[in-house]
């Protein structure tokens, strides 16, 4: 197996490849990891199936423990690809509270924060390619 990571690696079905591709991927690949799907009324009206996940955008948890619970995304974790939500939280033995971290793929985007004018616009320009 090769030491360095590759952008022309296709695929493997060796699982210890799978994890040492996502680990060893640079910052801007784990960037494509962090994207949730979008609620289908959002699908409808920006015409992108999924976007890359924000603080302040509010989510719903599709899968596992805290299945159907809603809340607003405190935290992404880049390196660790793992997103805390508002209200999702775990007590710990000595009664203090923390952040559970969420798996991408087990979420989906209710409500967009659309306050950066980058992610705006290019949410637009997808819609108005859509409508050509």
């Amino acid at each position: 197996m090769k030491t360095k990571w590759s952008k022309n690696w296709a695929s493997s079905t060796r699982p210890g490849k799978q994890r040492k591709y996502r680990y060893n991927a640079p910052l801007h690949v784990l960037q494509a990891f962090l994207h949730v799907h979008l609620s289908p009324e959002l699908r409808k009206k920006y015409g992108v199936r999924n976007i890359g996940v924000r603080k302040g955008d509010k989510v719903l948890i599709v899968r596992g423990q805290w299945k159907k619970k809603n809340g607003k995304v405190q935290r992404v974790h880049l390196r660790r690809q793992k997103v805390f939500v508002e209200g999702i939280e775990q007590t710990r033995k000595d009664g203090t509270k923390s952040f559970v971290a969420l798996e991408p793929s087990n979420l989906m985007i209710t409500e967009l924060d659309v306050e950066d004018k980058k992610r705006k616009t290019k949410l637009e320009k997808k819609t108005s390619k859509e409508k050509k």
